[in-house]
């Protein structure tokens, strides 16, 4: 079974994370622009954050059978510092057209500021200019009241829930992104976020419909293992191999092809019997 990663930062990880992903079937991953834990003071330095995620990591995951592909955008700690935040938005418009960047990410309320709220809009008006998805990510505070307020933005600036990836997910706000009938990402990461078992709850609970998980792993503890993690707890918990493949394969997949960017992978898929079964209808 293949697996697709759509939330990993393996600029964060050492090439052994690489190797350990291949043994355990990670066959493809997405990774965000996010904050490095150092803020940067000047657009150069996202510029040459870019080239590194469109360059080099595709390198450095391929000498391991992995595809790497990228998410651009400006993320919302990043938001905040008016050193960066309209030299950024900027640019953005040339950097989405790269051919690895599948979505405008990671983007979305971070201190629930004003100015959060502001490069939010304009982002999401960029993707929807573009036709593009969006990955966007909820607070690590408050984030129920984060998450509702990202679904009225997304509402009133008018995004297409097929094309909005709303991350990070709880027990708490699942309930609010589903009913809103966005694209769900749930995050395997110790301590502040998700347990495979507590994500397997919560697939238990709503379905696996519009469902993915992530690892999310960047330079804080975690493990860039976890969505393979999560399948070895989705087997134990009795889901059907059908239903593992839709969370860890078919769903970040079917997301990520709107971006009109993944139609060489359905052709070297195919003859391998592993085309995704629900691809969504081609974009508008």
């Amino acid at each position: 079974m293949r697996i697709f990663d759509p939330h990993i930062h393996v600029i964060s990880r050492v090439t052994d994370d690489y190797e350990r992903m291949a043994t355990c079937g990670i066959t493809h991953i997405c990774e965000p622009q996010f904050w490095l834990g150092q803020a940067r003071t000047s657009v150069g330095t996202f510029v040459d954050y870019f080239k590194h995620l469109t360059e080099y990591e595709v390198a450095r995951a391929a000498d391991y059978g992995i595809k790497h592909y990228c998410c651009i955008g400006l993320n919302p700690r990043e938001a905040n510092d008016d050193r960066v935040n309209k030299d950024v938005l900027a640019i953005l418009p040339e950097w989405i057209k790269h051919p690895t960047c599948l979505a405008i990410g990671e983007i979305g309320l971070d201190d629930h500021t004003k100015k959060e709220e502001l490069y939010l809009v304009k982002q999401l008006e960029l993707a929807k200019k573009n036709d593009m998805p969006v990955l966007i990510h909820t607070p690590h505070r408050e984030k129920f009241k984060g998450t509702k307020r990202i679904i009225d933005i997304c509402k009133e600036v008018g995004n297409d829930p097929d094309h909005v990836l709303i991350d990070h997910n709880n027990e708490e706000t699942i309930p609010a992104t589903k009913d809103a009938g966005f694209w769900a990402g749930h995050t395997v990461y110790p301590v502040t976020k998700l347990s495979p078992e507590r994500a397997c709850n919560i697939l238990r609970e709503f379905g696996t419909e519009r469902m993915m998980l992530n690892s999310s792993a960047d330079w804080g503890p975690s493990d860039c293992t976890n969505v393979a993690r999560c399948v070895a707890e989705m087997r134990k918990q009795g889901f059907t191999e059908s239903q593992i493949q839709e969370v860890v394969w078919d769903n970040p997949f079917n997301f990520y092809a709107q971006s009109g960017k993944l139609e060489a992978e359905l052709a070297e898929l195919e003859p391998l019997g592993a085309k995704p079964r629900t691809m969504l209808a081609p974009r508008r």
